[in-house]
């Protein structure tokens, strides 16, 4: 089973404001390919120019500038790239709703067929149904499954997607379906079955270890211990 782990960073918030110039536009999408919820080493990384300027806020969490994004490709000259990366795959992403939305402005403003919600699979509500109450950010569910985020100053659509990648996993089964996969044929999607080798009957049986002094030692403590004791059951 093929699915794109995805992630956008974004100018803002709003991707669907009333007043065009002041849609919010995606700029950096990263994505990761699994096949039976394990990375195959496939990933997709671009920074976008969303002709418009990018929020403080944008640059305080991601370190994205204008200045970065100066001379980079626009969502329409990244668009087939990306679609061809995605290919006919469920998309998993967290907060799925966010980021499906701005890709559908984006696809929106070109003319071209939004994804239905039916394509994408969020885990922020795997998260919640992991753990109802508990909290379900992307940080908050890397802590519970032990996935280190300490070198993480800056959020980043790659950096995000590969953490998320590792937590989706563990959403999924953990390690349990990680033995499940690393002893399955190559692209099979089954558990391998493995075959041991008969055990042959030794040809004499191996000589005992326990010397005469220790039996008969020990077959007189069970004698002291009366006729119903329970190592005379198995004498």
């Amino acid at each position: 089973m093929r699915e794109i782990v995805f992630d956008t960073e974004t100018t803002g918030l709003n991707p669907d404001h009333i007043d065009p110039a002041q849609c919010d536009r995606i700029v950096e999408v990263g994505c990761i390919e699994l096949f039976n919820y394990l990375p195959t080493g496939r990933e997709f990384q671009m920074y976008i120019n969303p002709g418009r300027p990018v929020s403080e806020a944008t640059v305080r969490i991601t370190g994205i500038t204008n200045d970065t994004l100066r001379g980079k490709p626009s969502f329409e000259q990244v668009v087939d790239k990306l679609m061809d990366f995605f290919g006919d795959a469920q998309i998993v992403a967290h907060n799925a709703e966010f980021d499906r939305g701005f890709l559908n402005a984006e696809l929106a403003r070109l003319g071209r067929p939004t994804l239905p919600k039916e394509r994408f699979v969020d885990t922020l509500v795997l998260a919640r149904e992991h753990r109802p109450g508990s909290p379900a950010s992307l940080d908050a569910v890397c802590k519970r499954f032990d996935i280190s985020i300490k070198d993480r100053v800056l959020h980043g659509a790659l950096l995000d997607a590969q953490l998320l990648a590792m937590a989706y996993l563990e959403l999924r089964g953990g390690r349990e379906r990680k033995f499940e996969f690393a002893n399955s044929g190559a692209g099979s999607g089954r558990a391998a079955h493995v075959i041991y080798a008969p055990r042959l009957p030794r040809p004499a049986p191996l000589p005992s270890r326990v010397h005469p002094e220790e039996e008969a030692a020990h077959a007189a403590f069970v004698g002291g211990l009366g006729e119903n004791a329970v190592w005379k059951t198995y004498s």
